[in-house]
């Protein structure tokens, strides 16, 4: 099908576009942006007029409840909400139910997700069998599945050995290796220790359980050569301190081969939203204190940090009603990482709609990079040749957080109640119409 969007602010942060122009789609790729040619004759038009057009948005960190839930159909559900929230390409962590390890079982998903003409699915596989840390997985046969880098999910990589070998692995063969630092044992807490966490009596997890595993992390890569044409490729996942930022900070000052990202969560919220014991804010990584906010705030808007994830956790509403110890950690996201970016971007002293479009685009794109394939030169930008995947949104529409509303199974949000602003016209993959509100 032909389309033609029309009249449409297209903002790429890219290229730096920023411009009401049309775009011509054709074959599932962008014809033209401007002017579509005098021989274009579509077979639809989207009207855009008073809507932001941008490249589809990318999310690495989306957990879709499936291997695991096929029963409750999770993967309809969580991809849903994933278009409708103008997500367009997804990560998904390997700790699924069984774990990512088997190329058997990324196939599986990868071809359960394409029969659905919504977002793309990319899998994250697991570093280690079972995720327990001890044995490498067949990171070829896995990468031949469809795998785009391995990591950990939340489960800590106790073992220093093992991580120095699946280190050498990979940079050997050139594959990326995504984790969430995090102490094994000063990590085993509930929420951030600080003020809060101990007037409430809950079991902290100190900024060292971030930064401890951090500063592990950092000095292995140092061992194979800051800016070495064969050191690691490391992602950190979910960043949530002032210190690990610092640390970061001056990694990336050296030239280690490291990236970042940050949760819409820990960029919004602070221990001081815990209220009275809100299980929705039973979150990993835990919620910490203000000052730990605006540094991550801050490093983000500065490009220290690379991108910005819903951290999409889809959790049961009777897995929520629970104390606040015994509740599940996670939130759904899909549906407000939109929202949530714009509204960190246009903040007072916030960095700007081209900075937050750019956080949720081609920031989380870059991380990807070769992993892509032949769609790098494409995803995270709207450039003619290139694949049309776009998110079309009124960046003037608000609707109230209602978990009621949401398309994801586990709705359960920190952010209910609150009020949203942007809302999804219409989201494309591969020039098909896969979301129109």
């Amino acid at each position: 099908m032909k389309l033609l969007i029309e009249q449409g602010r297209v903002i790429d942060p890219a290229s730096g576009r920023d411009e009401v122009a049309d775009i011509a789609i054709a074959a599932g790729r962008i014809v033209a942006i401007g002017k579509a040619p005098g021989s274009f004759t579509p077979d639809r038009r989207l009207n855009a007029a008073g809507c932001i057009v941008v490249p589809g948005l990318i999310d690495l960190c989306a957990r879709l409840g499936e291997p695991g839930n096929e029963h409750a159909r999770m993967l309809e559900s969580e991809v849903g909400a994933a278009i409708a929230g103008g997500v367009t390409s997804l990560v998904c962590p390997p700790d699924t139910d069984p774990v990512l390890d088997e190329p058997g079982l990324v196939e599986m998903l990868k071809m359960r997700a394409e029969r659905l003409h919504q977002s793309r699915v990319l899998p994250l596989g697991a570093l280690t069998r079972g995720l327990a840390g001890e044995q490498l997985t067949e990171m070829a046969e896995l990468t031949e599945a469809g795998c785009i880098a391995f990591g950990q999910a939340d489960a800590p990589l106790i073992n220093t050995q093992v991580l120095h070998r699946a280190l050498q692995y990979a940079s050997t063969f050139g594959y990326a290796v995504w984790l969430r630092p995090q102490d094994a044992w000063l990590g085993a807490g509930v929420a951030a220790s600080g003020a809060i966490a101990s007037r409430m009596g809950l079991a902290g997890i100190p900024a060292a359980a971030e930064t401890i595993a951090l500063q592990t992390l950092l000095e292995l890569l140092r061992a194979f050569g800051a800016g070495h044409a064969g050191s690691p490729r490391v992602h950190i996942c979910r960043l949530s301190s002032a210190k690990g930022v610092a640390l970061l900070r001056q990694a990336k000052a050296e030239g280690l081969n490291i990236t970042a990202d940050v949760s819409i969560n820990s960029l919004h919220l602070s221990d001081e939203d815990l209220g009275y014991f809100d299980s929705a804010a039973r979150l990993l990584p835990p919620l910490r204190q203000p000052a730990d906010r605006q540094a991550l705030s801050d490093a983000l808007a500065d490009g220290t940090i690379d991108a910005l994830v819903s951290d999409h956790t889809p959790v049961t509403a009777d897995a929520k009603t629970l104390p606040f110890a015994q509740a599940q950690p996670g939130a759904a996201g899909l549906e407000l990482l939109l929202p949530l970016a714009l509204r960190w971007g246009q903040a007072p002293g916030g960095p700007g709609l081209r900075r937050a479009l750019q956080a949720i685009t081609s920031g989380p794109a870059h991380v990807l990079g070769a992993a892509l394939g032949s769609l790098q030169a494409s995803l995270g930008r709207l450039t003619e040749g290139g694949m049309a995947d776009v998110c079309v949104f009124n960046p003037q529409a608000r609707w109230p957080i209602d978990p009621a509303q949401l398309r994801s199974q586990g709705a359960a949000t920190p952010f209910a109640r609150q009020e949203a602003t942007g809302q999804v016209r219409f989201a494309l993959v591969g020039g098909q119409v896969a979301f129109e509100a």
